[in-house]
């Protein structure tokens, strides 16, 4: 059974590349989170300068301490900061050379969708750093926008329960469409080509499932 599911995810994999493709990204495929991590670091020359967005992909890669070394200049979230250090840590990524991410939807026809708290990771996807770099994996795929806004409304209360935000869904574990200061879903960018800047954004789609 295992054989039949990673052949699903193959051929799914595969036809989301097709699709970005289509819409002006470059697209990769990555058998899985170790093969995405090689492609990645070999997308990175030495000596630029990197941002992260906030995501559980990146860090299942287990690539941080590849970008923590001294080959790149890493404008680090992760590291422990009070809130107002992470702000301009978000507001320096926007003009590094390269952006890294993860993505919380993309549709059938190869449109990338997201949802922020803070707003920093769709800002950077849609303009700022020359590149970005974005990873996926087959279970990220939806039918359509709005199936990607029901799908991020989903797994929103495992995200407010991961940062630890007083959330109403993270105690509900529904999303309840709260208005608190704490709310994480606050700004949702869509992308539907990459042609205006051609080369600007790259997808790499692992045949797996991975992140939330």
């Amino acid at each position: 059974m295992k054989d039949i599911v990673k052949w699903k995810f193959q051929k799914t994999a595969q036809n989301m590349i097709e699709k970005l493709q289509g819409n002006g990204f470059e697209a990769f495929y990555a058998e899985d989170l170790s093969d995405a991590k090689s492609q990645v670091l070999k997308l990175l020359p030495e000596g630029v300068t990197i941002g992260l967005g906030g995501s559980i992909t990146i860090e299942d890669m287990d690539i941080l301490k590849d970008l923590r070394s001294d080959k790149y200049k890493l404008i680090d979230r992760y590291q422990p900061q009070d809130s107002a250090q992470h702000i301009s840590l978000f507001r320096e990524a926007l003009r590094a050379d390269y952006f890294f991410t993860g993505a919380n939807a993309i549709t059938k026809d190869g449109e990338i969708i997201c949802t922020d708290c803070s707003g920093n990771r769709v800002a950077a996807m849609m303009f700022g750093p020359e590149k970005v770099i974005i990873v996926v994996g087959v279970n990220k795929l939806v039918d359509s926008i709005e199936q990607a806004l029901k799908r991020i409304k989903t797994i929103a209360p495992m995200n407010a329960q991961r940062n630890h935000h007083p959330t109403p869904c993270a105690v509900s574990g529904v999303c309840e469409n709260c208005h608190v200061p704490e709310r994480m879903c606050n700004y949702t960018g869509i992308i539907h080509t990459g042609f205006r800047f051609e080369g600007r954004i790259t997808v790499i789609v692992i045949a797996d499932s991975v992140g939330l």
